[in-house]
């Protein structure tokens, strides 16, 4: 399976940020949509992510100050994408070695998708769920 169907599943809609928004602003967008990371796009493209680690990497290195500066400051650059092509596990072995929890899935210069650590996860969970059951209703019907 690949992350187009990670995607089908869980949609294409992506909130992001530009990187010119403040930091301040950042973090009022992460409480309200209570997610962990977003996407800095600017002219279409993606230009790098912003993480909660790296709101409090950037709070405990300049301090309450940093609030004011812009995402562009405190953003993870560059960034790793893959396409929507991309097997499941190729993406989950990419984010376990490159020790990064958030993926943007670029087609054709956009980003058609974003996809989390937890929605690979999960996916794969309900992927072995659902041949344990299938195992089970074989051996049961035998």
């Amino acid at each position: 399976m690949t992350i187009a169907t990670i995607l089908s599943g869980k949609g294409h809609d992506v909130v992001y940020l530009a990187s010119s928004a403040s930091v301040k602003e950042a973090v009022e967008l992460l409480v309200g949509k209570r997610i962990g990371c977003v996407p800095v796009v600017d002219g279409g493209e993606v230009v790098g992510i912003l993480s909660e680690r790296d709101v409090v990497r950037s709070l405990g290195e300049q301090g309450e100050g940093v609030l004011g500066a812009s995402v562009a400051s405190v953003m993870t650059s560059p960034i790793v994408t893959v396409p929507p092509e991309t097997p499941v596990m190729t993406a989950l072995s990419l984010m376990t070695r490159r020790r990064i929890r958030h993926l943007p899935v670029i087609d054709g210069g956009k980003m058609v998708g974003f996809v989390s650590i937890g929605d690979l996860v999960k996916y794969r969970i309900d992927r072995i769920e659902a041949e344990a059951a299938a195992m089970r209703d074989y051996i049961q019907g035998a």
